[in-house]
């Protein structure tokens, strides 16, 4: 199974940005649409973003859209989290995973359709 690693997170203030990047060991990455979710503590995983295998549908969830924009390039087997505007509220680790499951376009917001996740990367945002 395709393994996963997460890099770029840090600490930033209220307002500022990040890059998250998502990468792959191998090219069958390209085969499958890749999510990025969050779990701040004492909270349950979140949904944040995801993005189909070709890279033509993006979807977000609502208390990010218009702030972050996920991306990918398969050449490079990467996903990356743009995010921009950050809000202390979004902070907490971030995780990508790979989704295993079928009916993405139905389910692509419940963590449970991914898998080979990664071991996360931190976010702080301090207002």
């Amino acid at each position: 199974q395709v393994q996963l690693v997460e890099s770029g997170g840090g600490s930033v203030q209220a307002g500022g940005s990040l890059r998250l990047s998502c990468v792959a060991s191998e090219a069958s990455f390209s085969r499958y649409a890749v999510g990025w979710f969050r779990q701040a503590p004492g909270t349950e995983r979140e949904f944040v973003a995801t993005i189909s295998w070709g890279g033509e549908s993006a979807y977000y969830a609502d208390y990010v859209k218009g702030r972050f924009t996920i991306f990918r390039d398969n050449a490079e087997k990467t996903v990356y989290l743009q995010m921009n505007s950050l809000k202390p509220e979004d902070t907490g680790v971030y995780y990508c995973g790979a989704h295993l499951a079928g009916g993405f376009y139905l389910n692509y917001s419940d963590y449970r359709g991914y898998g080979s996740w990664g071991q996360g990367t931190q976010v702080t945002v301090s207002s």
